[in-house]
């Protein structure tokens, strides 16, 4: 039975507090902006990323809409990412584009998460992760997702994974500071700042903790924000907050179905146009340089005074 109030969801929450925060513009200056990401040793074309979706249908609702959205990325010269899924189309994924990270669900069953540490690394993946907020279901109780059992992890067993795999370890869903000091001292090397579509009713919107998040981590190891970013001025928001890079998700599933590959590339290539129409008029040379105090309140106040 649904008992919450619209008002409480996680997701509208969200919206409303990327909303509330508002962009100051500086000219004198300026120059071409450099939409330029570094990541584990590659160069992308720009910090907007794939999400870590799962299940999505193919161009005209047939086929494999996430091998699609890997080569969408590949075309846009972006991070692709790739959520559930069985072993074999995370093989397809990769023939499309390396450049993939997957994120793996926190499988009760601890061969199933073990060989697909094993296979990301055999196949070159740019970088292997956990998605730790589907640990629990909305009861208390461990989550049972598509018929398969979860569990919850600990840091302990993360180290373990971190050790396991020479690729980037990364943890999915840390909303908090607390989580993200847990993951540097386990050694993961990125975190996604999510709470993945609003899994828990009144969740703190990402964007209002990053910075405490960005804080702690000190620069040590990238931070992705996921939820709700639909456009360029959002991805500026996450950028100036502390963010490495941001994953656009539903914006590319319509596109997806509609045009295919073809789809997600041209929703990754025009979030960066809006993203480098916004620094551009911030004079924001590049996406380490975006300024915090560019940044305010719609009460008037600056975001980080």
């Amino acid at each position: 039975m649904e008992i919450r109030e619209k008002a409480m969801d996680a997701n509208a929450i969200t919206r409303a507090y990327f909303d509330e925060i508002l962009i100051e513009m500086r000219h004198m200056d300026a120059v071409t902006p450099d939409t330029t990401l570094t990541l584990y040793g590659e160069t992308f074309r720009t910090p907007i990323m794939m999400a870590a979706l799962s299940h999505i249908k193919g161009q005209g609702g047939k086929g494999d809409g996430m091998v699609e959205m890997a080569e969408g990325a590949r075309l846009a010269g972006a991070v692709n990412w790739a959520g559930m899924g069985e072993e074999s189309q995370f093989a397809a994924i990769c023939e499309k584009n390396k450049r993939s990270i997957k994120i793996i669900k926190p499988y009760d069953d601890e061969d199933m998460v073990l060989r697909r540490i094993d296979q990301a690394e055999a196949l070159g993946a740019l970088a292997v992760g956990m998605d730790l907020d589907h640990s629990f279901g909305g009861n208390g109780k461990p989550d049972v997702v598509l018929g398969l059992p979860m569990r919850p992890r600990t840091q302990k067993d993360i180290e373990s994974y971190v050790k396991r795999t020479k690729l980037p370890f990364i943890i999915k869903g840390v909303l908090s500071a607390v989580d993200a000091r847990k993951c540097l001292d386990a050694g993961v090397q990125g975190i996604v700042v999510s709470h993945h579509h609003g899994i828990l009713p009144t969740a703190v919107p990402p964007l209002m903790v990053l910075p405490e998040i960005a804080r702690v981590i000190g620069g040590r190891i990238p931070i992705f924000v996921d939820c709700g970013v639909m456009n360029g001025t959002d991805a500026f928001k996450c950028l100036a907050l502390g963010a490495t890079a941001v994953s656009v998700g539903r914006p590319v599933m319509g596109p997806i179905q509609e045009k295919g590959p073809q789809g997600a590339c041209e929703v990754i290539e025009a979030v960066t146009a809006e993203l480098a129409g916004a620094m551009a008029r911030t004079a924001s040379p590049d996406i380490r340089h975006i300024d915090p105090s560019l940044l305010w309140r719609r009460s008037g106040t600056r975001l980080n005074a």
